[in-house]
C-alpha cells in the first residue's frame, strides 16, 4: 500500500523526477479544482496532487476508492456550486474509472506490449484532460469575443451625395383612390378555371358506349369483348365499354362468361332488358 502523502511524503513523492519514458504531466493533469483535496486512507491532500501522483505511477489507482472522492466531491461543489469545476471533475472521474477496471480486469499473457501501452494510464489521463482544455478555451475565446462584439456600435451616417444622385428618383403616381380600385379589380376577378385537356383529349361517354355495345349485342346474341372493342382505336374508348359492360350486368341485360382467369370474356345478350331504360350515376362518367 502506498504511503499516505498528506505532508512531507506527499511533496517528496510529487517532486520526484518522473519515470524513464513518462510524459511530463504537470500541464496536462493540473485541474481548475485548486481547493478541492481528498482525505483516503492511501492518500490525503489536493486532488491535483493526487493526478500527478497517478499520472507518474507514484500512486496504484487500484488502491485508491473512487467513491470516496466522488462522496468528497460531492460535499465540495455543495460549498461551492461551479458548474465549470463539476464539467472537469467527471471528466477526470470517468477517466480514472476506467482505468481502474483496465488494471483490475485480467488480461491475456500474450498480449503484445504495443497495445498495452495504448491503455497506459497517463495517456488516457492526458489526453482526456488536453481535449477538456482545448474546448474550454475555445468557450473562453469565443465568449470573450462575443463580450468584445457586444460593446461595438457600427456608426450610422447618410449616404455620400456622389452615390445619392445615382439612385433613380421614385416618385408616387397613383393615389388612395388608385389603390381602392386597384384592389376592387383583384378581389373581382374571375377565378382560374385551372388547365384543361379537353383539347388534347376527346371525352367518351360512357352511356354513349353502353348503347353502341347493347345495339350489337341485340344483333349478334353473343360477342367477346374483343370482337366488342376491335373498332375502339383508343384505350379511353375500351375503358368505357368495359365499364358499361358492368354496368349491363349488374341491371341484368347481359350474362358474363370466362374460362379462366385471363381469357376472353365472353358476353350473351339475356334479350329481356331494354337498353335504353338502364338508369346508373355511372353513366355519366367520361373518360379522355
Amino acid at each position: 500500500m502506498s504511503p499516505k502523502p498528506g505532508s512531507a511524503s506527499a511533496a517528496a513523492a510529487a517532486s520526484q523526477p518522473p519515470l524513464e519514458g513518462a510524459a511530463q504531466p504537470d500541464a496536462a493533469a493540473r485541474t481548475q479544482l485548486p481547493g478541492f483535496s481528498v482525505n483516503l486512507p492511501q492518500f490525503e491532500g489536493p486532488f491535483d496532487l493526487l493526478l500527478t501522483l497517478i499520472a507518474r505511477k507514484r500512486l496504484d489507482i487500484t488502491e485508491l476508492a473512487l467513491a470516496e472522492v466522488t462522496d468528497e466531491f460531492i460535499a465540495y461543489m455543495r460549498a461551492d456550486g461551479d458548474l465549470g469545476r463539476a464539467t472537469e471533475f467527471l471528466v477526470v472521474a470517468s477517466t480514472l474509472l476506467a482505468l481502474k477496471a483496465h488494471r483490475l480486469l485480467p488480461h491475456d499473457p500474450d498480449e503484445a506490449d504495443e497495445d498495452m501501452e495504448l491503455l497506459e494510464a497517463r495517456d488516457l489521463l492526458f489526453a482526456r484532460l488536453l481535449q477538456y482544455r482545448a474546448y474550454k478555451e475555445a468557450a473562453a475565446a469565443f465568449r470573450g469575443r462575443a463580450e468584445t462584439a457586444s460593446r461595438t456600435h457600427p456608426r450610422v451616417v447618410a449616404l455620400p451625395p456622389e452615390l445619392a444622385a445615382l439612385l433613380p428618383r421614385l416618385v408616387a403616381t397613383i393615389d388612395a383612390e388608385d389603390l381602392a380600385r386597384i384592389a376592387a379589380d383583384v378581389f373581382t376577378r374571375p377565378h382560374d378555371p385551372g388547365v384543361q385537356t379537353v383539347h388534347l383529349h376527346e371525352r367518351v361517354p360512357v352511356g354513349e358506349q353502353l348503347r353502341i355495345l347493347a345495339d350489337r349485342l341485340r344483333r349478334a346474341g353473343t360477342l367477346t369483348f374483343t370482337e366488342l372493342t376491335a373498332d375502339a382505336g383508343r384505350t379511353a374508348v375500351v375503358v368505357a365499354r368495359f365499364l358499361a359492360l358492368l354496368i349491363m350486368y349488374r341491371q341484368g341485360g347481359v350474362d358474363l362468361t370466362q374460362a379462366a382467369p385471363m381469357e376472353e370474356i365472353t358476353v350473351t345478350w339475356r334479350g329481356d332488358a331494354d337498353a335504353a331504360g338502364m338508369t346508373s350515376p355511372d353513366l355519366e362518367e367520361e373518360f379522355a
